[in-house]
């Protein structure tokens, strides 16, 4: 059974749970992304929002916020959750953004604190190009055993997760793994749904 499909014997559906949540992770500063990283970003942005998944970043610059200028590009719903305590210290204080999103929740705990509540409040989180902050959020989601993307591009970053993926000792079968991204997310939404239907026992 579906389980974003309408019936009152459905509890997901029951709550309004009916949108996947899915996290973009990446770098705040780009420069060592290559050609096309952004353009690549914005693309992975459309396709959460074109197969009706909910945006959700850490309401940062570079790569997440590529993916919410392209979320909004088609309509879709972006929400950022940022280190900050107010929209003051997000803006002056860490210099981050306000465009591109419909909602920023102000966590008021930092970027680690910040990273805990980004993975844990999403279905899965798509990992592009990024830096210390992604892997942090790659591990993270790991432990929470969320559904992780890995998104292959012209970076070194799908590369070192796949690479701590494997030298981990830890068996994990929660990740979905690609260069296009309406395959990726395609595949990703797949994978919650069908730990959903296990959670559920639809």
């Amino acid at each position: 059974m579906d389980i974003l499909s309408s019936t009152s014997k459905n509890p997901y559906e029951k709550h309004g749970h009916n949108q996947i949540k899915i996290c973009v992770s990446g770098a705040a500063d780009t420069g060592h992304c290559g050609l096309g990283a952004l353009d690549m970003a914005k693309e992975l942005g459309r396709e959460i929002v074109r197969q009706g998944a909910v945006l959700v970043t850490g309401a940062t610059t570079g790569f997440p916020m590529w993916s919410a200028m392209g979320a909004k590009e088609v309509g879709g719903l972006s929400i950022g959750f940022s280190p900050a305590a107010t929209e003051r210290e997000h803006a002056e204080v860490y210099k981050l953004p306000l465009d591109y999103m419909d909602l920023i929740i102000y966590t008021g705990f930092g970027y680690p604190g910040r990273d805990l509540l980004l993975t844990r409040s999403v279905d899965a989180v798509i990992c592009g190009c990024g830096r210390i902050g992604t892997i942090h959020e790659f591990t993270v989601a790991f432990e929470d055993q969320k559904v992780i993307g890995i998104f292959e591009g012209p970076w070194e970053m799908s590369g070192e997760l796949e690479e701590i993926l494997a030298k981990s000792h830890r068996p994990y079968d929660k990740v979905v793994v690609g260069k296009n991204a309406k395959e990726l997310v395609s595949g990703v939404i797949a994978m919650v749904r069908k730990n959903k239907e296990a959670e559920y026992k639809i």
